[in-house]
Parts: structure tokens; sequence; C-alpha cells
């Protein structure tokens, strides 16, 4: 991955192409939970943050730190997307799942969208991305530790919701 970054700071779309098919299910995925099953709005926000990875691609110091960075600027998308859903509210149309992803019940779903937005962001770095507290933290600029204790609460506020 690491010679693909390289050859992409130097301008081979090739390169970054590769390097995009590494992450692009779960950057799709952590937007579509994080946008409330939203697939325009998931794909928008995956589409802005891979034109402004390849523009900025050559600022990237770190060619190791390439999974944390895309998502640090898609997570950065993802908060500006979800603020127009305060000032413009839509419909959600519950029945419009992606077919890959899907919820085992509605008792969870209702559960997981009573969340603020940046647990269930955290949660879906966690859960759905298999991401370690270090490398959501450096997503979200946030201690490692801190991130840890929040998904213990996260977890631990919905195994209490749902025994209810």
């Amino acid at each position: 991955m690491t010679e693909d970054v390289k050859l992409a700071q130097k301008g081979d779309t090739e390169a970054f192409a590769r390097l995009y098919a590494t992450v692009y299910k779960d950057m799709y995925h952590m937007a579509y939970y994080a946008l409330r099953n939203n697939e325009h709005d998931a794909s928008d926000v995956v589409s802005d943050t891979i034109v402004d990875a390849f523009a900025t691609i050559g600022k990237l110091k770190e060619s190791s730190a390439f999974k944390s960075w895309i998502f640090s600027i898609l997570s950065k998308k993802i908060k500006k997307k979800q603020q127009n859903y305060y000032n413009y509210p839509e419909d959600i149309d519950e029945a419009k799942l992606s077919s890959d992803f899907e919820y085992n019940s509605s008792e969870l779903k209702d559960v997981l969208d009573t969340l603020p937005k940046n647990d269930r962001l955290i949660l879906s770095l966690s859960v759905l991305c298999g991401y370690t507290g270090k490398e959501i933290g450096n997503i979200c600029g946030i201690k490692p530790s801190t991130i840890r204790s929040r998904l213990s609460r996260i977890k631990a506020a919905l195994r209490l919701q749902l025994q209810d």
C-alpha cells in the first residue's frame, strides 16, 4: 500500500484507484450508517471525500497513515452533511437499505438511531469497519483512551436499552 501511496502522490491515477479499492466498502458503510441509511448522501459524501483525497494526497506525510487520513476526511464530510439534517429535516426512508448492509432487528436499529451523531460515528468505525481505538482516535482527532472509554459507555448503554 505504501508504494501505491507514493505513486499516487506523484499523480498516478491507477495507484490511487488501487488505494480506493482497499477502503471504499468501509467508507460507504460508515457514511451510510452515520447518515441514517441515506444511500444518496452516503454516496455523495464518499465521492466528495475521494475527490478531496485525490487533490490533496501530496500533502500526506506518512504513507502508512493513508487509511486514517482518508477516514478523517470522510469523518469531516459526514459531520458537515449531518449539519444539513438539522437545518433541513427530511423523512428517512426506513425501508430502503443497502443490499450489502442490513440490521438484524428493527429494535436494534431504533436504539442505534437514538445515539448522538459522534457516538454513531465512533461505533460505526469500531463495529462496522473494525478499526482500533488508536485508529479511530487518529481519524476523529481524539485520544485513543477517550475513544475506548466512550465505546465502552456506548456499548453499555445499548445493552441496557436492548434489555428493556
